[in-house]
């Protein structure tokens, strides 16, 4: 099994800045890839970005695509979701994933087998 712990959440203004990290434990050699994902109150769970842990390519949502960077650090088993320009209505609740398939749609939240608990982001002024 993956162990997976987001933390940096928090309240920010329009137009700040926050970074989440994801750290990982337990079979983390098992993990192809990290994804990101979001749920604002009342709405379904969408994509954001992942990261695959060998060579490091990302893809991201059009939604926040050139505000939002995904990067990982092998060392420490830790993902982190570098977020800035961010807008009121990237509040939600912001979750990590372990992949531990190959040959599946990484945007797709079936194709992620374990998640953490969750970190809460708000953007308001």
């Amino acid at each position: 099994q993956v162990q997976l712990v987001e933390s940096g959440g928090g309240l920010v203004r329009p137009g700040g800045s926050l970074r989440l990290s994801c750290a990982a434990s337990g079979r983390t050699d098992s993990s192809y890839a990290v994804g990101w994902f979001r749920q604002a109150p009342g709405k379904e769970r969408t994509f954001v970005g992942f990261v695959r842990w060998s060579g490091g390519s990302t893809l991201y949502a059009d939604s926040v695509k050139g505000r939002f960077t995904i990067s990982r650090d092998n060392a420490k088993n830790t993902v982190y979701l570098q977020m800035n320009s961010l807008k009121p209505e990237d509040t939600a609740i912001y979750f990590c994933a372990s992949n531990t398939r190959s040959g599946v749609l990484l945007f797709r939240p079936e194709s992620y087998d374990y998640w953490g608990q969750g970190t809460q982001v708000t953007v308001s002024s």
